[in-house]
């Protein structure tokens, strides 16, 4: 097992450093150099998308969410050192906070009391919160946020940003949000296909 600080930046001689960096507020273990640098490329389009709050805890976000509309989510670093990431809510019930777990090989919300099937996992934080969104044909996923005698469906409407996006982020994440454009991505320069697969949402 290696211990990287989700705080301080990872040793320059770790065999499985690539010089980007984890900066959260508490230490995770990662049995493997995949493992590590899956939570790695997470990180980086997490701070790409412009969602990403880092370590403001559960008090924070509620703040932040407090005067929008029911649906706005943003995502931001777990309080609980157990986990990496959280998905905090605004519910017509106030704000809710997911922990969004991470089993070394892909991220999934935890499986509903009852549920007869585990939930969807993915490779990608974005992938899974794009997952639970709706669209304007409704919900591509429905899901139920059990708190108390709760039972609430997640609404996953806008993203809180942090700043503006550049114009050239939001191009991206519009050519990704085409399949038909997507299809056809070896016919353009390498260069803006690097691009675009750095960033393959569209959220």
């Amino acid at each position: 097992m290696v211990t990287y600080s989700k705080l301080e930046p990872a040793m320059s001689s770790s065999p499985f450093d690539t010089g980007a960096r984890l900066q959260h507020h508490r230490y995770k273990m990662f049995s493997s150099g995949p493992e590590y640098q899956l939570v790695l490329k997470a990180v980086h389009k997490l701070k790409e998308s412009g969602f990403y709050w880092g370590a403001v805890d559960g008090k924070d976000a509620n703040g932040l969410l407090s005067a929008e509309p029911a649906g706005t989510f943003l995502v931001r670093d777990s309080s609980d050192n157990r986990h990496l990431f959280t998905l905090s809510v605004k519910t017509a019930s106030g704000t809710k906070n997911l922990r969004i777990q991470f089993d070394g090989t892909s991220f999934f919300l935890q499986t509903e009391p009852m549920g007869s099937s585990p939930a969807p996992s993915f490779d990608c934080v974005l992938k899974l919160v794009h997952h639970y969104m709706t669209s304007e044909a409704g919900p591509r996923s429905t899901y139920f946020i059990h708190t108390g005698m709760e039972k609430i469906p997640l609404e996953l409407l806008r993203p809180l940003t942090t700043s503006m996006s550049s114009l050239q982020h939001l191009c991206r994440k519009t050519v990704n949000g085409h399949l038909d454009v997507s299809s056809k991505r070896e016919q353009l320069p390498q260069s803006l296909q690097n691009f675009l697969e750095d960033y393959d949402a569209p959220i």
